[in-house]
């Protein structure tokens, strides 16, 4: 592979001039004539040939580049600090593109070497289709106006959508490459992660909701709460009364709340919440607006979780890697077979 560049300064600063960061108010008056101008393209500045690069065959131009980094400026503009934080951000983020736009004309031809793989035309067709309807409402007009301003034909399009395809397809077929995880790796990695597997104080909880009533007094509202712990110490079910009486947006799940940490609940309900086993419930906890009664469906206990009960999320994240890694390779085998020159 032939691969030669130069960094350099930020390449599309005149995509959206920094100013905006200054988030200066509009201006009352009409601006004068000779208003000072945004700063030139520097992407025209670096590559005066309009090419950013060549794979292959295939030239990639500076327009090809800003259609991909388009969309992403805003939104580092939201991120970034200052004026420097951005530039490094937005610097970074077009090299990683380059790379994408490499990668992708890579992978295209390792798909097409093989004279028996091909796209049907329907497919195409379809995601075309599709694409008219997901981002134009279906109004061809609108996409063909779409077209006509990102300096696109039709066929140009077609030929996008076909390789497009052809890219997910080929990135599919590297993640179905399932690699059996053993389990004395799944220990191993717990044994050397046991700090990402700790869990705090944790209880599963339901609640009922008594709302105070117009001009109710705390003992009123108090008696009234009693009456219903009292249901639940005789041995009802907390969820059958949470339904029947709760008067908040769980009421349909039986006042089931979910998995709950001490640091998420206030310490009025945190307190005596977590003082209790499996299978208890609070007192009434006042409030100026309602009374609650909270029970305790199940706990788990502060520590690290067992390795029963992570050996799934485990597995996950080491199929991930080895995915990242099988993947890594295979893009590192197409850049040394293929003519690559980044300008």
């Amino acid at each position: 592979m032939t691969f030669s560049r130069f960094r350099s300064l930020t390449l599309l600063v005149a995509l959206l001039p920094f100013a905006t960061f200054a988030q200066a108010p509009a201006p009352t008056t009409a601006p004068k004539v000779n208003a000072p101008k945004p700063p030139a393209d520097n992407l025209d500045l670096r590559f005066a040939n309009g090419v950013v690069a060549v794979v292959e065959d295939k030239v990639i131009t500076v327009d090809d580049l800003r259609r991909e980094i388009g969309p992403s400026i805003p939104g580092l503009q939201r991120e970034a600090r200052n004026e420097k934080e951005f530039n490094e951000k937005l610097e970074a983020l077009q090299d990683e593109i380059i790379q994408n736009m490499v990668d992708r004309v890579l992978i295209v031809k390792d798909f097409k070497k093989d004279d028996k793989r091909h796209i049907p035309e329907s497919i195409i067709d379809n995601a075309i289709a599709d694409e008219q309807i997901r981002r134009f409402d279906g109004d061809r007009s609108k996409f063909l106006a779409y077209l006509r301003a990102i300096g696109m034909t039709l066929r140009d399009y077609r030929k996008k959508m076909e390789d497009d395809i052809i890219y997910d397809y080929m990135r599919g077929q590297q993640r179905k490459n399932q690699n059996v995880i053993s389990p004395v790796r799944v220990e191993t990695f717990y044994n050397e992660n046991k700090d990402k597997f700790y869990q705090e104080d944790q209880v599963h909880m339901r609640m009922i909701a008594l709302n105070r009533q117009t001009d109710e007094t705390d003992a009123q509202l108090t008696g009234r709460a009693a009456k219903v712990t009292a249901r639940v110490k005789a041995g009802e079910k907390f969820e059958d009364v949470a339904r029947e009486l709760s008067q908040d947006s769980k009421r349909a799940k039986g006042g089931d709340w979910g998995w709950q940490r001490k640091t998420d609940l206030k310490a009025e309900f945190s307190d005596p919440l977590f003082k209790l086993t499996k299978g208890q419930s609070t007192d009434a906890i006042l409030a100026p607006e309602a009374a609650y009664i909270l029970y305790v469906e199940d706990r788990k206990l502060a520590g690290v979780q067992p390795l029963a009960d992570v050996r799934d999320q485990i597995e996950k994240i080491l199929s991930n890697q080895m995915t990242r890694d099988s993947e890594n390779r295979w893009l590192e085998r197409l850049r040394r077979g293929g003519y690559v020159r980044i300008y």
